[in-house]
């Protein structure tokens, strides 16, 4: 099945549920996206600008190796 017919499909249950039945069905889909309600998301600004000084550090070298990382997780 296509995403466009399951959403289809979903577009014409969601309105025959009780709002209980349709919150239900909000904290599930929520779930499967761990989806913390207290977290909060920062702007794309914010996002491209830490992608960026990540790619300047390891441009110039400063970073780890997978081997090392590795390492250090699993002192955790």
């Amino acid at each position: 099945m296509t995403a466009t017919a399951i959403k289809k499909q979903v577009d014409n249950y969601l309105p025959l549920l009780s709002d209980k039945q349709q919150t239900l069905i909000l904290e599930v889909i929520k779930s499967f996206l761990n989806v913390d309600p207290n977290t909060k998301r920062i702007s794309r600004k914010q996002y491209n600008k830490e992608v960026d000084e990540a790619v300047a550090r390891v441009d110039k070298g400063n970073s780890d190796s997978h081997k090392d990382a590795v390492k250090e997780l699993s002192k955790r």
